[in-house]
């Protein structure tokens, strides 16, 4: 085989190594070194989801899809949660992998990747145990599309990790950025279609809101779950060109900026 060739399978397979070096290092420092440590990074949502679950449902006794509360609630917060909690963690990634970033063999992709693959596999984890657990405890009998499923998590795989990506160099930068992000999203929980369904908002609203991308991504879990409920609304295209976008500027910016914000 021609050394030429084998020079773009030699830099892949260093590429790889180094990405899971950085989710054990990640695993480590995140969790600590015991079982226990990764598990509570799935019990913490499954707990919160329980308790929310409980408090919003004295409220809301019948969901507005379905008759099981938890499970219209879950197929809207899982979502939300890998959003804020993925996108989140994939913003630091290159803050946290700082002093790792002198070594030529990784690169700031290197470390947003290795973060995003820790946490975005743990939260699939944290939304199968939830799923199954509501299901059995409820006893509930429903026909889960699977190919929709699998699209509205990994779409929202795709753009917590171009949101991450594209507020990596801002989190570094500008430290007051962290705060103004975490005010900006605030208001997710509720315009997210968490409690409600997105044909339920009354116009010029609904056309408003369509832009948001939780919204399709919310619908089209919920679309997955209910066999009954079509979420014809929901754009994939729309949002994986969002993340795509976002991605792709992001990645220009890390790679023209990022030394001199870590520098300052």
């Amino acid at each position: 085989m021609p050394v030429s060739a084998q020079l773009p399978r030699t830099r892949r397979w260093r590429t790889s190594r180094t990405i899971f070096a950085l989710m054990l290092r990640e695993m480590a420092t995140t969790y600590g070194r015991s079982a226990m440590g990764y598990l509570w990074a799935i019990i913490e949502p499954v707990a919160a989801l329980a308790l929310m679950s409980l408090v919003f449902g004295l409220f809301l006794r019948t969901p507005a899809l379905g008759s099981n509360f938890p499970l219209f609630f879950a197929s809207g917060f899982l979502i939300l949660n890998i959003y804020t909690g993925v996108g989140n963690d994939v913003a630091r990634a290159v803050q946290y992998s700082r002093p790792l970033l002198e070594y030529p063999a990784v690169t700031p992709l290197d470390a947003i990747l290795a973060r995003f693959l820790l946490n975005f596999l743990t939260q699939l984890m944290v939304i199968l145990i939830i799923v199954i657990g509501i299901v059995t405890i409820f006893n509930l009998r429903i026909i889960p599309d699977y190919p929709k499923i699998i699209l509205a998590l990994f779409a929202t795989g795709a753009l917590s990790l171009a949101i991450g990506t594209f507020n990596c160099y801002f989190f570094i930068a500008f430290p007051s950025y962290v705060h103004v992000w975490a005010i900006l999203n605030r208001p997710m929980f509720i315009i997210s279609c968490i409690f409600f369904l997105f044909d339920s908002i009354p116009q010029p609203f609904r056309d408003y809101l369509w832009f948001n991308p939780l919204i399709h991504l919310v619908g089209l879990m919920r679309a997955g779950l209910y066999a009954t409920y079509d979420a014809e609304y929901a754009s994939i295209t729309y949002v994986l060109g969002i993340s795509l976008f976002l991605f792709l500027i992001g990645m220009h910016i890390l790679r023209r900026y990022v030394r001199d914000a870590m520098n300052l």
